[in-house]
C-alpha cells in the first residue's frame, strides 16, 4: 500500500489537481471539495489504472466522465473526508500547484520515490527518440511547474544515479531530460512505468540499435 501511496502522491503531482470550489445548491452557496486526475482518454488502459489507484489508496469509487468531443476523461472523488485525507495525512498541496507542490518527506527515500516517479513520469511525461546529427537517442522529458518538486525530482535521480540535465523554461518551470539507451535501461530498472504506452515503446527503443 505504502507503493500504491507513493505512486498516487506522483500522478497528483502530473495530472492531478485538489481543489475547493464554490457550486449553487438552490440560493445557497455551497463549498464543493473534489480530489481529481485528467488524462487522454485514448488511454484506455491507464485511464482504469489510476482509477483502481484512487480506490485502493483513498477507499472510495471514483467518478469517471468523459468529456464531449475532446479526448480527456476526469477521474473525481467529491468526499470532504477524501479531500483532508489527502491534504493532510497524505500531505499534498491544494491546487494551484505553481510554487507550493512538494513531494512529502516521507515519500522522498529511496525505494518509494522511485514509485513516485512512476507516477510522475507516467501522467506527465514523454519518452521519444530523438536525432543528434544522425545518431538517435532515447529521452524521457518530465515539465514542471515552478515548485520545491523541481529539485526534490532532480535529487531522486541523483540518489539513483540516473545522469539527467534541466532545461529552464519561462516564468520558472523547467523540463527534465534524460537521455541515451542506458539511462533509459536505468529508469526502467528502477522506476519502471504503470502506462502501457511507454512500457511498449520503452520496449522497442531498447531493442534497437540507438544510443
Amino acid at each position: 500500500m505504502e507503493k500504491k501511496i507513493a505512486e498516487f502522491i506522483g500522478i497528483m503531482i502530473g495530472d492531478g489537481s485538489i481543489g475547493i470550489y464554490n457550486c449553487k445548491a438552490g440560493n445557497r452557496i455551497k463549498k464543493h471539495r473534489v480530489v481529481k486526475v485528467s488524462l487522454d482518454s485514448r488511454n484506455e488502459q491507464y485511464t482504469n489504472h489510476v482509477a483502481n489507484i484512487m480506490k485502493e489508496v483513498l477507499g472510495i469509487e471514483p467518478k469517471i466522465h468523459y468529456k464531449k468531443n475532446e479526448h480527456a476523461v476526469d477521474i473525481c472523488i467529491y468526499k470532504k473526508g477524501v479531500f483532508k485525507h489527502v491534504t493532510e495525512k497524505i500531505g499534498l498541496k491544494k491546487s494551484p500547484k505553481w510554487n507550493t507542490m512538494k513531494i512529502p518527506k516521507k515519500q522522498m527515500n529511496c525505494l518509494l520515490s522511485c514509485f513516485v516517479l512512476r507516477g510522475l513520469f507516467d501522467t506527465d511525461g514523454c519518452l521519444s527518440i530523438f536525432n543528434n546529427n544522425g545518431i538517435l537517442y532515447p529521452r524521457i522529458e518530465i515539465k514542471m511547474c515552478p515548485s520545491p518538486a523541481q529539485k526534490q525530482v532532480s535529487e531522486i535521480l541523483n540518489n539513483l544515479k540516473i545522469r539527467h540535465t534541466i532545461q529552464n523554461l519561462e516564468k520558472g518551470k523547467t523540463r527534465i531530460r534524460i537521455s541515451g539507451k542506458e539511462e533509459l535501461g536505468k529508469w526502467f530498472n528502477f522506476i519502471g512505468s504503470s502506462n502501457i504506452i511507454h512500457i511498449e515503446k520503452a520496449e522497442k527503443i531498447l531493442k534497437r540499435k540507438v544510443l
